[in-house]
This record gives C-alpha cells, structure tokens and sequence, in this order.
C-alpha cells in the first residue's frame, strides 16, 4: 500500500492517477475540508481515502498503519487553511508524518523537497529539518529535490500571462533555469518507489531545457507570434522585499525568487540514465498548450 500526503495537491494527484495507472493499491491522504471533486476524483481512481490533517499526529499514525510506502508532497505554501503555517506543516508536520511512518513500519518514504540554495528562510529551514529527520530514519529514504514547477513559474499567477503576452522576470533574467513539469516529477516520485538507484538518496532534477527567463520569452513570443511585454522586477528589489519580510511565507517567497534571479541548471544525464523517466515534457510543449 503506498499512502500519498497531499493527494489532493496539483502533484499529490498526478502521483496518485500514475500509481493507479500500474494498478498499486493508494490511500489518498486528504483532509475533511478537501475540494469533494478532488476527493471523487481520487476514489474513482480506486484510492483508499483516509481523512486527517499534518498537524494531527494521531491521524498520521492511523494513515500510516499497512502502508508500505509513504510520499509526501503536501506544503503550505499553496493550500493554506486555518492554523496552517511553515513551522507546523512544512516543519512539524513532516516530522511527525516521518516518526509515525517509522513508528509504523513502513519500508520506504519519498519526500519532495528542492535543491539547496544560499538563502536562508522559513520554508528552506522546514526542508532541511525534515530531510534530516528522514536521513536517520529506520526505513529507506528518498529525497526529490526539484528545480523550479513550469506549470507554477511560468503562470498568471506569477506574472508569466502568453494570453495577455506580459512577463515577470525576477531579476536579470539571463541566468539559466532547469524548468521541469510537475507531472515529470509525478513520474520521477513513481519510480523511486521502486528503483534501487533511489535507495537513500538525494536526487535533483531538472527538466530537459536549461533556458535563461529571457529566452523562454522569446519561446513564448515564437509560439504565440505575439510580442511579449516585459516587467523586470529587479535583484536588489528582491532583496529588499526579503529582508522587509516578517510573515515566513512572504519571506519564504522572496528567497525563492532569489534562488529564481540566481538560476540553477542541473545536468540530468547520470539522473535519466539511472531512472528511465523520458521524454521529459519541454517548455516548448508547455507554452503550446497554454498559448
């Protein structure tokens, strides 16, 4: 039985909707207050739901019991709710998901995390404890450390709009970035279940294009045949708005744009050839289906 914590998340229920798809048994960890559709979704795949919230201990022990395999890919930085927060989701949470897996027996746990970067935060503190945790933990540990979510980064919501042809840049905009799609880290999750070159260790990953903010601009105006207008919010403002921070969300977010205006491309060469996980899904492919 492998329990998936966030199952209700954008990569919670692509991990599900695969782990369904090779027929593995899935209890969906989902809380009371979860979208119902969501939660239909998940059953109609066969999921075992089971109901219950990070900051319950009680409720982890319960989801834990049988399972052989936990993922976790639940945070509060997206799906915020009453009492919610880095210190008891991200940090506390994980913690005790670790301790009542290892409580429970479970063999394997595989939790999303990302890469190290050179600025401290809330959310980045809460990863690393949590990574630690599961380092000295009696079972076999996987940590998915990766890059930046297309889907998230180059979206509305970030100030990337190909409908209204406008772009936010964070920074200078020619640092590379190793984009990869959720669902390629969905599969990426997948595999590490069951590969024995995940056995307690840290794997980052990247997409297939390593391309500067500025480049995936011109992608953008290429594949719409649109110009893009261009809102540069600069490194030094970045740094402003993180060291004005107070709430560890906002601090947390200003880190990440940091890490965003710093680039980060990974080679993921040694990764494929280890974790037959290909095609990854391109930029290109992700820009033409929201164009």
């Amino acid at each position: 039985m492998k329990l998936v914590v966030g199952a209700t998340g954008m990569l919670g229920g692509a991990i599900c909707r695969l782990l369904a798809a090779q027929a593995h048994p899935v209890r969906a960890f989902t809380r009371a207050t979860s979208d119902p559709k969501k939660v239909g979704a998940l059953e109609s795949l066969g999921a075992e739901i089971v109901r219950g919230d990070l900051k319950d201990r009680g409720s982890l022990d319960a989801a834990c019991r049988g399972a052989t395999t936990v993922i976790s890919t639940a945070s509060s930085t997206v799906s915020r709710q009453q009492g919610d927060s880095i210190e008891s989701v991200d940090r506390q949470g994980q913690l005790d998901l670790i301790e009542a897996a290892e409580r429970a027996g479970v063999e394997r746990f595989i939790l999303i995390s990302f890469p190290i970067i050179d600025v401290d935060f809330p959310l980045q503190t809460a990863k690393r404890a949590a990574e630690e945790r599961l380092r000295r933990a009696r079972m076999t540990h996987t940590i998915l450390q990766p890059t930046f979510f297309t889907e998230v980064w180059l979206s509305p919501a970030l100030g990337f709009d190909p409908a209204h042809a406008t772009a936010r840049i964070y920074g200078g905009g020619l640092k590379k970035i190793s984009w990869i799609s959720f669902q390629d880290v969905a599969k990426f999750a997948v595999a590490a279940g069951e590969s024995p070159h995940a056995i307690n260790s840290i794997v980052r990953l990247g997409g297939p294009d390593a391309l500067s903010p500025l480049e995936i601009v011109r992608l953008a105006e290429q594949v719409s045949a649109r110009k893009f207008v261009v809102d540069h919010v600069p490194e030094d403002s970045l740094r402003a708005q993180y060291d004005a921070a107070t709430d560890p969300l906002q601090r947390s977010f200003a880190g990440l744009m940091l890490y965003y205006a710093r680039g980060h491309a990974i080679d993921m060469t040694e990764t494929l050839l280890r974790f037959p996980v290909q095609p990854l899904k391109s930029v290109r492919e992700q820009l033409s289906a929201i164009a």
